[in-house]
This record gives C-alpha cells, sequence and structure tokens, in this order.
C-alpha cells in the first residue's frame, strides 16, 4: 500500500464537519502566516540593507580620516584616532588594520578577554584580489557569532594610487529594528499556534479511538517483517480491533519460536562448517562480496603470519604481503566482478620463499545472479617445489657421478683389451688398479645413495645399548694407515669408564666413517684428527667414597637427561661461513668450490639422517685456514625410547617445514 492510499484510507475515517473544520482552518492559518512573514522579511530587508549602508557609510569616513596617517606611517597619531572613533561608537564591535599582504598589525579591542575573543579576526586576511582596485566600493558581509550578528566592512586604503592595506570594521545590527523584527516573528508563531492547537484538539479524539491503534498495528507488522518476532501491542482497545491485536500478538509468539529453533539448528550447522575448515590442511578464507575477510582458518593465519590478529571486516589485499597482493589483485576483481567464477594465481613470496597455489570461487544464490562471496583456498607448494628441483638435481647429480667412473672404467678396460699385447705388466696393474678404484667410487656412490633412500623411508631402526668406544676404535683403525701415508696424527680421548649408549651400530658406523672420512681428507700433512668422547652435561655421582661433608668436595645438581658428547676436530682448510649453510644439503661439496677433492656429496646428509634416528642432530664450528669441530650428542642406554623416537619425529617435522 503507498502512502498516498494509506493517507487517504486515514482521511476517510474522519466526519465532513471535522473534514470542513480541519480544510477551513488550515486555509486561514496558511494565509495569515504567509502574509505575516511576508510583512516580517520585508522588514528584516529593510533592517539589512539599513546595516549594510551604515556600515559602508562607517568605513568610508573612518578610512578617509586614517589613510593619511597610514601612508605618513604615523602609527601612534593611528591608534589613538582609530581609539576615539572606537570608543565615540557603540554600534563598533572591532577595528583592525591589516598591511597590503592581509597581516593584521593594529587591532581594537586589544588583549581581549575570552569573552570578547569572537570580536578578533583571524591574524592574516583572506581577501578578494580585486578589492584594492575599488577603493569607494567596500566588501561587506555579515556573520552570525555566539554574541549575535556582526556586519563587516573591508575598506581598502588608497593613497596616491598606492594600495595601504584594508581596514576592516564590525559592526552591531540596529538593535530597535531586531527587537521589532523579534516581536513580529513571535506573533506570528504564536498566532499560528493558537489556530492550529483548535485543529489538533479536535484531531486527537479521533487519533485515541482508532487511529493510533491502527498506526500501531502497522508499525508491528513492519517490524515482524523486518525479522524482529519479539514486538507485541499492549493497548486498552476492546472489541474487534483488540481481538486483531491479540491475534497479531499470538502470530508474533508462533514466529518468534520458530525463529528460535531454526537458527539453534543453524549455529549448530555454522560450528561444524567453522570446525571443518579450522581442520583443514590447506588454507581457507571466506570473504564477502566486496573481498573483506569474514573467516579465515589457522593454516591460511600461519601462512600470512596473521597469527592473533582479529581480520574480521578488514580488506584482503590490505592484509596480504605487498608483493602477494599484487599477483592476487587482479584474479580478485575478475571474480568480484563476475567476468569469470573462479581463478587460480600461483606465487611466490617471503623469506625463506614460500611458493602457494591460490584458488577464489565465486559463492552466488540459488538463482545464480547475485554473488553472495568469495571462497579462496591456499596450497602451500613450497615443499613439492622443493621436492622437484631436488630430483631434478639428484637426477643431475648421480647421473654426472655415475658417468665420471663409468667413462674412466670403460676406457681402461677397452685399452687393456685392444692393446693388451702392447702392454707392459706394470702398465697392466696400473691400469687395472685405475678401473679398480673406479669401481670401488662407484660402488660407495651407489651405497650412499641407497643409505640416502633407506634413511628417508618409513623403516623403523632399533636403537639398543652399545658401546661406544669400539665403534670409534674400528673406524680410527680403518683411517690409520691413510693417516700414516698422509701425515696426518689421529687421537681418540675417552674416559675409561665412559657410559653405553643408546643407538644403532650401522648406523653410528656410518656417522663416524663419513665425518672422519672427511676430516682426514681436508686435513693437510702434519695436521692433526682428534676424536674425544665424553659426558655432558657433566655427571657428578656420589658413591659411598665421596659423599658430601665440609672439607671435600660435593655436586649440587645433576642433568636429568645426561647423553654423551662426541666431537670430531680437524686442522684442516676450514669452511667457509656461506658453505656452512649447506654443508648437510644432498650433492653439496665444498671442493666444487676450491676443485681439490672429490666426493658424492651425500656423506654429510647422511650423517645428519642417522643421528636424527637418534633423536639429536650434528652441529659445527668451523673457521677458514684453521680448522672445523663437528659434535653431536648420543643418549645414555636408559633413555626412553619413545621420547627419542618422538625427538626423531618432531626433528625430520622441522626439517621438512623448512
Amino acid at each position: 500500500m503507498s502512502w498516498r492510499q494509506a493517507m487517504g484510507r486515514w482521511w476517510a475515517e474522519f466526519s465532513l464537519q471535522t473534514k470542513l473544520l480541519a480544510v477551513a482552518t488550515l486555509v486561514v492559518s496558511l494565509l495569515m502566516t504567509g502574509i505575516t512573514f511576508l510583512a516580517l522579511n520585508g522588514i528584516q530587508r529593510d533592517a539589512q540593507l539599513s546595516d549594510t549602508r551604515y556600515a559602508r557609510d562607517l568605513g568610508l569616513l573612518l578610512s578617509a580620516n586614517i589613510t593619511p596617517l597610514v601612508a605618513e606611517g604615523n602609527d601612534r597619531e593611528l591608534a589613538a584616532v582609530a581609539d576615539r572613533f572606537w570608543r565615540s561608537s557603540r554600534s563598533l564591535r572591532y577595528i583592525f588594520f591589516a598591511d597590503p599582504e592581509g597581516v593584521i598589525y593594529l587591532g581594537i579591542p586589544i588583549g581581549a578577554s575570552s569573552g570578547s575573543s569572537e570580536l578578533l579576526l583571524s591574524r592574516r586576511l583572506e581577501l578578494p584580489a580585486d578589492l584594492q582596485k575599488r577603493p569607494d566600493t567596500p566588501l561587506i558581509r555579515q556573520h552570525l557569532s555566539p554574541e549575535g550578528q556582526v556586519t563587516d566592512v573591508f575598506v581598502p586604503m588608497v593613497s596616491d594610487g598606492r594600495y595601504l592595506g584594508v581596514l576592516a570594521l564590525g559592526i552591531n545590527p540596529n538593535e530597535t529594528l531586531l527587537t521589532s523584527a523579534a516581536l513580529t516573528r513571535e506573533v506570528t508563531v504564536a498566532v499560528f499556534i493558537s489556530i492550529w492547537v483548535l485543529v489538533i484538539l479536535g484531531a486527537v479524539f479521533n487519533a485515541l479511538t482508532i487511529t493510533r491503534p491502527v498506526k500501531e498495528l502497522l508499525q508491528g507488522v513492519r517490524s515482524i517483517a523486518g525479522g524482529n518476532f519479539e514486538t507485541r501491542l499492549a493497548l486498552p482497545v476492546g472489541g474487534e480491533l483488540g481481538e486483531l491485536l491479540d491475534g497479531f500478538n499470538t502470530m508474533a509468539s508462533q514466529l518468534e519460536d520458530y525463529k528460535a529453533a531454526n537458527i539453534e539448528e543453524l549455529t549448530a550447522a555454522q560450528v561444524k562448517q567453522q570446525s571443518l575448515i579450522a581442520k583443514m590442511a590447506d588454507g581457507a578464507v571466506l570473504l564477502d562480496a566486496e573481498g573483506a575477510i569474514v573467516l579465515a582458518n589457522p593454516t591460511s593465519r600461519r601462512l600470512f603470519r596473521w597469527e592473533g590478529r582479529n581480520l574480521e571486516g578488514n580488506d584482503l589485499i590490505a592484509e596480504l604481503p605487498e608483493r602477494l597482493a599484487m599477483e592476487v589483485q587482479p584474479a580478485l576483481d575478475s571474480v568480484t566482478c563476475r567476468d569469470r567464477d573462479s581463478a587460480d594465481v600461483r606465487c611466490s613470496f617471503g623469506e625463506p620463499i614460500r611458493t602457494l597455489r591460490i584458488v577464489l570461487q565465486s559463492v552466488s544464490d540459488a538463482s545464480g545472479e547475485s554473488l553472495k562471496g568469495i571462497a579462496m583456498t591456499i596450497q602451500d607448494l613450497t615443499r613439492e617445489v622443493e621436492l622437484n628441483a631436488a630430483q631434478s638435481r639428484f637426477i643431475s647429480n648421480v647421473s654426472h657421478e655415475l658417468r665420471t667412473p663409468l667413462c674412466n672404467i670403460k676406457s681402461y678396460v677397452e685399452t687393456l683389451h685392444d692393446l693388451g699385447d702392447q702392454l707392459s705388466e706394470e702398465e697392466k696393474r696400473e691400469f687395472l688398479g685405475i678401473a679398480n678404484a673406479e669401481a670401488d667410487r662407484l660402488t660407495r656412490l651407489v651405497n650412499d645413495v641407497l643409505d640416502l633412500s633407506r634413511l628417508e623411508s618409513e623403516r623403523e631402526w632399533n636403537l639398543e645399548p652399545l658401546e661406544l668406544a669400539p665403534a670409534i676404535e674400528q673406524i680410527l683403525r680403518t683411517y690409520r694407515l691413510n693417516a700414516d701415508e698422509k701425515g696426518v696424527s689421529l687421537a681418540f680421548e675417552a674416559d675409561p669408564q665412559l657410559p653405553r649408549i643408546l643407538g644403532n651400530w650401522d648406523l653410528l658406523l656410518q656417522v663416524f666413517d663419513n665425518l672422519v672420512g672427511n676430516a682426514l681428507k681436508f686435513t693437510p700433512k702434519g695436521g692433526r684428527l682428534q676424536l674425544r668422547a665424553y659426558p655432558w652435561p657433566d655427571l657428578c655421582v656420589l658413591t659411598p667414597g665421596n659423599e658430601p661433608s665440609s672439607d671435600s668436595p660435593s655436586c649440587d645438581l645433576t642433568s636429568p637427561l645426561p647423553r654423551i658428547r662426541i666431537e670430531i676436530s680437524d686442522s684442516g682448510c676450514g669452511i667457509s661461513d656461506a658453505d656452512q649453510e649447506c654443508i648437510f644439503d644432498r650433492f653439496y661439496r665444498v671442493e666444487n668450490a676450491v676443485h681439490t677433492e672429490a666426493g658424492t656429496g651425500l656423506g654429510l646428509s647422511i650423517v645428519r639422517g642417522n643421528l636424527e634416528k637418534h633423536g639429536t642432530q650434528v652441529r659445527m664450528a668451523s673457521a677458514l685456514g684453521v680448522g672445523s669441530t663437528f659434535w653431536f650428542d648420543l643418549p645414555l642406554e636408559n633413555s626412553d625410547t619413545d621420547e627419542l623416537r618422538l625427538l626423531a619425529e618432531r626433528r625430520r617435522y622441522d626439517q621438512a617445514e623448512i
């Protein structure tokens, strides 16, 4: 129903007499009010013209008297004349003098109190540029201050064609005219109100009996339509209208119960949906139709560094890193503008660099015409990209490493086969020795690759109590001859009563073999290679012979998880800081930079993997020209194997995250 129809029905409820009375009253009141207001406006216009004329004349009069003083620069006489002029007229609010640049240099009253601070102009006057060209036509304007209306007059001061500045006057309006105009206005309002009181008193009765209940009912229906089912109507009305109001209240109660039931179901569904989104392995962000964030799951917060921030209602592009926002913005705009329903963006950002795949999917209503929001999923492809790159490097490096010894073996075997009769026995033994060495090199490479593959498998490695010293001594016996030939001294220091450890014999032999082999490889003639094994943190075991006493040392603290620390130190060429960051990566070889030694680049990667199976990690310290030290800790035999397995899984997970 339109407002015209509603007004028609409301007007039809009144009797003919009431209608005629209301129309007559309205016509008379409007006629008398119009005549009175026309007269009032005429009086006010005359008052304004009179004030304007008076202000202009007063400004020109004062300007004619003080312009010569301004031209002569007689500021003292200028201030005296202005002061006498201001005191002789009660209608003046202020007098200001400004230089040609508009800067005020003299003003009356001077040092006004806070109560009259409204009389002061700003320290610099902003006036039209052509004001100085019309000295006989001052600029006049009016403004309303807290103390009443003020007429401002700005008179340019010109002497012999030279612009000297501006005289500014503030003039109070004519109080008699203001009083007359106010009285006329009050009389007009009083007449208008008196006439309309009769109309209102006549309409109140009908409004209280019929019109008010109908309006209340209409507002209640609109409130119910707006979803406010708590609306109730309580009016002292009987009869059929009262029954209608009771029926309305009953309907509202039933709708409120229905809404409560639906809200409970919707809340449960929303909680389930949010729980599913929160548990997603991929990042998920829900946006509204304008691209503002509605919901972000923990994975997306971690990927975009949003932890602990309230993002609801914030613009997505403003919250993304700058580089990422530049790539996502075009795709988001295309989905928001309905150019396409989905968009796929792959980009890299951050330090360390992460590769993400962002998929934007529009969410429409049932008809598919209106965009309700946008669902954004984020997949972290960093590990996948790294694995692909590692796979490519692996294939390339393995191919290169396998090709070199195979080519050497093939060359020397072909030489023996084709020129065997022409070679001496010494040359044949030399060629066979080289072929045998290359075959050993090929075998080591294949074994390293297989070892690395076994480490990365899901195979469970059993840890059992064992003595550490025999494993180290076995490795030292293996490399003793090579060390003697190279002129490098080998030394092993360990406590004779070194506790047993919990470990895997084969894995630890590989660790010692690779670390000692690398140290010997890069230690020059006359160098030193030393191995040490000792408890860490230091143990303090109390026996009947060393109980604490006042005259003997005692141990107050004992480490709850003591371990055995193993150090392998050499006096070799050392490793640079840049190489130390990559030394444990697969196929990374320090000798690639100096081209002095051969190797597969897998040894230290195997060392790291083997020690992670023991719930520990290898560390190093090195300096160029000084040497290198590698160390790691191994658990004692009474350590908790479940805890070690948990540490191993955690280190493997952290390594995968990196």
